[in-house]
């Protein structure tokens, strides 16, 4: 059993930059006519959410064309590494012994989850340099003064899965272009499971193209959520409502049900009060399975502006 764990990557825990003070808007991810996921998403305090803001809002714009097809190849085949760097350090821990601490907000972390995402930052940083890095456990890192791709990482989405020995965690990966998430995989690192979405393309599980499923009735629906207990106020009223209408509700697969989605297997996930690095990556596995994403009131969701420029942060 390990003492203690080691100091996290020395990153600070918040940006080099100021950061707007942000509330949260619920959002969800839908197929083209039903709920498929509940979540949260940062706005500003601004007249609209800075996603959404129009040009002159945008700090000194400088014109940046999206990837092309060679630069997404490059792109998957370097996150392709980082997911397999972070399973190689997660399975050496799992279902063995480690200590286990409390953040600040209670949520428990692990050396895997530590140890992973340092190993993860390493190969951003030795194949893509200029990108910046998020990440759940150490923060920011950014070594341009401006640069138009953020990395955001979760090395184990689903710590008290990983504690407990349920295989239902996963390592989550995005990278976003001028704020718009372009690439996003599901890793699940014991099953050796792991879906790939790619803007523009269908979404991948092991290489093979998969997609969700149609259900017109949702009386006829399988949803899942991680559990009933993490929803307050108005969304465990807006869950409740879903819930007594579907067909099986079923609970406790943190991350992995959005993969299940994506392969067809449920029919909805409901979640509230995810952070960046719990959804932003399932945002191009999602729609590249055929899954459409909206708020609640059906507008699409056109992502988060993560965008770092002279000095500044726009979330």
């Amino acid at each position: 059993m390990l003492s203690q764990i080691p100091k996290p990557v020395s990153f600070s825990q918040t940006p080099p930059i100021a950061i707007p003070i942000l509330n949260t808007l619920t959002i969800r991810f839908a197929t083209p006519k039903y709920l498929l996921s509940l979540l949260s998403l940062p706005v500003s305090r601004h007249r609209h959410p800075l996603a959404m803001a129009s040009r002159p809002d945008l700090p000194d714009p400088v014109v940046s064309l999206p990837p092309n097809d060679f630069e997404l190849d490059r792109f998957a085949e370097v996150a392709s590494k980082v997911a397999d760097a972070s399973g190689e350090v997660i399975r050496k821990h799992f279902r063995h012994k480690f200590d286990i601490l409390d953040k600040e907000d209670s949520s428990p972390v692990t050396i895997a989850d530590q140890t992973a995402e340092g190993a993860m930052v390493s190969i951003i940083s030795e194949n893509l340099p200029s990108h910046a890095i998020y990440g759940e456990e150490n923060g920011w890192r950014c070594n341009e003064k401006f640069t138009d791709y953020v990395w955001v990482l979760d090395p184990i989405d689903g710590t008290k899965s990983f504690i407990t020995g349920k295989p239902v965690f996963g390592t989550l990966i995005a990278l976003l272009h001028r704020g718009k998430p372009i690439l996003g995989i599901i890793d699940q690192p014991v099953l050796r499971e792991r879906w790939v979405g790619i803007s523009g393309r269908k979404t991948t599980l092991n290489g093979q193209v998969v997609s969700t499923r149609a259900c017109a009735n949702l009386a006829q629906a399988y949803l899942y959520t991680t559990s009933p207990h993490l929803f307050s106020a108005k969304a465990e009223e807006a869950f409740i409502r879903v819930r007594n209408k579907v067909k099986v509700p079923l609970y406790g697969c943190d991350c992995y049900a959005y993969a299940l989605l994506a392969s067809g297997f449920v029919d909805l996930v409901v979640e509230s009060g995810l952070k960046p690095y719990d959804f932003l990556s399932l945002i191009p596995v999602i729609e590249g399975a055929g899954g459409v994403i909206t708020d609640w009131k059906g507008h699409r969701l056109f992502g988060m502006l993560l965008q770092i420029q002279r000095q500044q942060v726009l979330m």
